[in-house]
């Protein structure tokens, strides 16, 4: 079967991947530039805006547009941690073992889309609150931060995050036929599966301080990289985890810091 031929493909140097692998690692950085542009520009926008505004703006913008913000912000962040995996991929689709290289990186996107949706309606019902500073909000952000803690060392997380950070490891627990266009789009979405189950509670964290966070962007984002791309990228999880259970904690006992980190 054509997964099983990926075995050949070595894992080679990230520089020596980014210069040999054609456009596909590139254009996966400009596009997460893009996104990241898109997402400051939003961002400036919500801050300019006064309270009410953004109220209004709040309870009138419609799922589709909040979906492809959503899209361009996980592409934003995501994208440069997926680089390995996307050049893995592109050096087997170069061989013939694997259908283009954008099937992929769809059907990863198709699972990010999907976990906007609920997204939106957790930000929808939090957007009042969090521009009045309800005290509940703030203990509602505090609690995801304790279940993102909780979380950072499970077991389910950490066999997420070895699936992600060994990328031939993931391709050959592949059965679909990677050649086949749709074959390639599963494997992709598989992929943003695995994703999903090792970044949902930083993206939990996220929606409860009001999604457009550009700092929290730029944290978690930087935060994703490390685990699955650094060395240490375990041990850069667990250590994560002291700081959301203080952060958590904090929110728990004084909603009002919700202001002072937003």
């Amino acid at each position: 079967m054509a997964w099983l031929s990926l075995a050949k493909f070595q894992l080679a140097p990230t520089k020596k991947l980014l210069s040999g692998n054609g456009p596909a690692p590139l254009l996966l950085l400009v596009v997460a530039a893009l996104g990241w542009w898109f997402s400051v520009r939003t961002a400036h926008q919500m801050v300019m805006s006064n309270s009410g505004a953004m109220s209004m703006a709040g309870s009138s913008l419609s799922l589709l547009a909040f979906v492809g913000g959503w899209v361009a912000m996980m592409c934003a962040m995501m994208f440069p941690a997926i680089v390995p995996v996307v050049v893995l991929f592109r050096g087997a689709a170069i061989r013939g073992q694997a259908a283009p290289t954008p099937y992929f990186i769809v059907g990863y996107l198709l699972v990010w889309s999907a976990v906007g949706i609920p997204a939106y309606w957790a930000w929808k019902s939090l957007q009042g609150p969090l521009g009045s500073n309800a005290p509940w909000a703030a203990r509602i952000a505090g609690t995801a931060f304790l279940v993102a803690a909780a979380y950072q060392g499970s077991p389910l997380k950490l066999v997420c995050l070895r699936h992600c950070r060994t990328p031939m490891s993931f391709f050959m627990r592949q059965r679909h036929n990677l050649r086949r266009p749709l074959g390639a789009t599963f494997a992709g979405a598989t992929h943003g599966l695995t994703c999903f189950g090792c970044c949902w509670a930083l993206m939990a964290i996220l929606v409860t301080l009001g999604t457009m966070q550009l700092a929290w962007m730029i944290i978690l984002a930087t935060l994703i990289y490390l685990e699955k791309v650094s060395v240490h990228g375990e041990l850069v999880a667990r250590t994560t985890a002291l700081a959301f259970v203080g952060l958590g904690a904090s929110l728990l006992i004084h909603p009002a810091l919700l202001s002072r980190i937003t």
